[in-house]
């Protein structure tokens, strides 16, 4: 993250989230940015993986994800993830 970057609620809650659910290092999820790959990228996100972290992500921001709002493009990149989110929660 550049210095000077404002880090929204969502996104430090995602970063939160990713690392309690996937049992990823601070320092390592501190280091996504937009392009950082999951789904496929992260060994720790595999299907079983899925599941839980939308759970999670429902219950600390408050919202519901519909089954077919939930594709390949979303778990592509952290910034597509991120950028469905802070929609969600906009809305």
């Amino acid at each position: 993250m550049a210095a000077g970057t404002l880090m929204s609620d969502t996104d430090s809650t995602l970063r939160a989230i990713l690392q309690d659910v996937l049992g990823l290092s601070a320092e390592r999820v501190a280091a996504f940015d937009a392009s950082t790959g999951l789904f496929g990228d992260l060994p720790e996100l595999d299907s079983m993986a899925v599941a839980g972290l939308l759970t999670e992500i429902e219950d600390r921001l408050d919202i519901v994800i519909e089954d077919d709002e939930v594709d390949g493009e979303l778990l592509e990149s952290y910034g597509n993830l991120l950028s469905f989110l802070e929609a969600k929660v906009a809305a």
